[in-house]
């Protein structure tokens, strides 16, 4: 769960974190993610303020910086274009058949379809294959996370829900339901695993306080690095 602020018809979503310092300080990436660095008596409602006054700021330098990340092309799903799963890059082969199956084998992806110039019925049998993988995969990494949570006092499982979302990795509510990104099945594990403890942390704290990056501290104390891996990873 992010941080965010509306700012007239954007968005700006930071990630916020306590130091031994005076002042707070924000930082723009160049991947256009934005970190924000509190005094550790900051309250909430004081760091949310101060952002909203820098909000102008935030997105011109986000601008300034979008003209030179790499855009990636629109998928065609046409034999010969790649796809990621779990991290690794798949070429695409799309077979005529009579029936329907995608499968993943020799690295790549071979979509077996009857209709093979529909781009649109083959993004779909890509998109439900996808699905597929991630209930499962994400299902089972949840069970190892709940493990390692378990340390904190965090014992009971959340309700897992997957589903396309355009800000955000990942979502807690406060009645325990978890939902991830369809789009994270294209990362490698650890990252999925980073944003599951992420979230199954805000069962315990339900804030982005001192309090809760201490506890994602003591159970995945290298979340800043696979935060940063994450950021950088461009999806499809």
């Amino acid at each position: 769960m992010s941080n965010i602020i509306q700012y007239g018809t954007s968005i700006i979503e930071y990630d916020l974190s306590f130091a031994e310092r005076r002042t707070l300080g924000i930082t723009v990436h160049p991947d256009l993610t934005v970190s924000v660095v509190a005094p550790t008596d900051s309250s909430l409602s004081l760091i949310e303020s101060k952002v909203k006054k820098r909000a102008p700021w935030i997105v011109k330098r986000q601008q300034e910086f979008e003209q030179y990340l790499p855009h990636l092309p629109a998928r065609q799903y046409l034999s010969g274009e790649t796809h990621l799963y779990l991290g690794k890059q798949y070429r695409l082969k799309v077979i005529e058949d009579t029936s329907k199956a995608v499968k993943l084998a020799r690295g790549r992806f071979f979509v077996h379809t009857p209709a093979k110039t529909d781009r649109a019925k083959i993004k779909q049998q890509l998109d439900a294959w996808y699905r597929a993988k991630a209930q499962q995969v994400f299902s089972q990494e949840l069970a190892l996370c709940l493990k390692r949570v378990a340390l904190v006092g965090i014992t009971e499982a959340p309700t897992l829900h997957i589903k396309s979302m355009q800000k955000r990795w990942g979502s807690c509510t406060d009645s325990g339901t978890i939902t991830l990104n369809l789009k994270l099945i294209q990362v490698p594990k650890p990252l999925i695993d980073y944003i599951i403890i992420h979230e199954l942390c805000h069962l315990k704290i339900h804030n982005h306080s001192r309090a809760y990056y201490d506890l994602l501290d003591k159970v995945m104390p290298d979340w800043v690095e696979r935060r940063e891996r994450l950021n950088r990873v461009k999806v499809g």
